[in-house]
């Protein structure tokens, strides 16, 4: 069952909160849940370099604040926060509300499995070595201090003719623990050969341990 079910989906509401915090009517939902996906791309496409993890957006009457994670929060702040200043108008612009962006740094970039992901779909892009990619990052990620990884590509790996799928595994990845703080991301290289999908699990340790890395609180 584990092995078909994402992390992430499979605590939410018991061990990690929505990554989407608002209410709202059966006539508004649809339309709000929209504007989230159109604010989460723009803000990915207009800093593809700032190493994103993910995007929380929280909804009051009077405001939108949305919470951009990155590894790389000088690049979204920019000098004297003038990157900051244009983004919120740009995202004023597209929604039509008024918006409050704030920045959260992402400590450790090597234990979190999107940014893992977006890494060796990026050295894929540039025709790197899959096998070599692969095992670099997954050595990377446990040395760093996480107590499992596993990475799984699909597609026409190394320019060959059929597609298939790779993997490597370090550690321990719980399939079915709750407590267990497992992070998933998902990235896509685009090779001349067509797309290959990067899949990452990353095991933080637990959310019970006080030593466990804080990057994803459970909900209050």
């Amino acid at each position: 069952m584990g092995q078909k079910v994402r992390p992430t989906g499979f605590r939410t509401g018991i061990m990690l909160d929505w990554q989407s915090t608002w209410y709202a009517t059966k006539a508004d939902f649809a339309e709000l849940l929209i504007e989230d996906a159109k604010i989460r791309k723009y803000v990915k496409k207009r800093f593809g370099g700032a190493q994103i993890s993910k995007i929380r957006i929280q909804r009051t009457r009077e405001k939108v604040t949305v919470f951009v994670h990155s590894g790389r929060v000088g690049m979204i702040i920019g000098k004297k926060g003038t990157e900051v200043d244009k983004l919120t108008k740009e995202l004023e612009d597209l929604t039509h509300r008024h918006i409050e962006v704030k920045t959260v740094e992402v400590n450790r970039p090597e234990r979190d499995a999107q940014l893992v992901a977006e890494s060796i779909a990026e050295q894929l892009a540039k025709r790197a070595s899959f096998r070599r990619t692969m095992k670099k990052h997954i050595d990377l990620t446990m040395e760093s201090g996480a107590k499992g990884v596993k990475v799984l590509m699909a597609g026409r790996l190394g320019g060959s003719e059929m597609a298939r799928s790779e993997g490597g595994m370090a550690g321990s990845i719980p399939l079915s623990t709750l407590r267990a703080k497992v992070d998933y991301g998902f990235a896509e290289a685009k090779t001349a050969q067509g797309h290959i999908g990067v899949k990452v699990w990353v095991n933080n340790g637990d959310y019970l341990d006080p030593d466990a890395a804080p990057d994803q609180e459970p909900p209050p």
